[in-house]
């Protein structure tokens, strides 16, 4: 098989890191450079477009495209990692958790919002990724940065759950999102589903599992 140069838009499952389908694309090509644009938690499933050979060039480009998420934010609980996987900090009452409050309270996150990154994130401080420190036992300081969010909106309300699309820009972390959506309406919340339909040009319809 002659050297393949191109984008290849994976479908992620649940369950393997950004790096484990890396590993399977390179396999499967018998490239030498291969790269993802974006990681996506090991749960998240949908969109992870990698580039191989020549298209190596351009994954910076690809990964500072919009992206777009479906997820299900679960309300009434706090956890550490601000998810389904993580430990269960606290459990309140949802009784006021209404339509209407979740829809002005996502209004409330449209536009330039910062965002302090989840200790269990790939994010590095001082050259270690925050989840290694976490799972350590460290908690470390993180500065705020600022995130772009295009849009936000509600796509299905079934108390104790919530379905949400967000299109944002890179470095929004969707985990964040739900954990102070819930702080905002007093609730508390975590993330229970993530899905990335769209990482720029890449749609999930264009998307193939490996």
């Amino acid at each position: 098989m002659p050297d393949f140069s191109g984008v290849v838009v994976v479908n992620k499952p649940s369950g393997p890191t950004s790096f484990d389908v890396v590993r399977r694309v390179k396999g499967l090509f018998k490239a030498k450079r291969v790269g993802h644009t974006g990681t996506l938690d090991p749960t998240a499933t949908g969109v992870l477009p990698i580039c191989v050979g020549e298209a190596t060039k351009v994954a910076g480009f690809i990964a500072d495209g919009e992206k777009e998420y479906e997820a299900t934010v679960r309300f009434g609980q706090v956890t550490d990692t601000q998810d389904a996987a993580g430990r269960v900090l606290e459990t309140r009452p949802i009784e006021g958790v209404t339509e209407d409050r979740v829809r002005e309270a996502l209004r409330s996150f449209v536009g330039l919002i910062e965002q302090t990154a989840p200790m269990y994130s790939a994010r590095k401080i001082e050259g270690k990724r925050l989840y290694e420190l976490a799972r350590a036992g460290e908690e470390v300081e993180r500065a705020p940065r600022t995130v772009n969010v295009d849009e936000a909106r509600m796509t299905f309300f079934q108390p104790p759950d919530c379905g949400i699309f967000v299109r944002c820009s890179k470095g929004t972390y969707l985990r964040t999102l739900a954990h102070d959506l819930g702080a905002r309406l007093g609730s508390g919340a975590h993330l229970r589903e993530l899905r990335r339909v769209r990482v720029g040009p890449f749609g999930i319809d264009e998307s193939v599992g490996v």
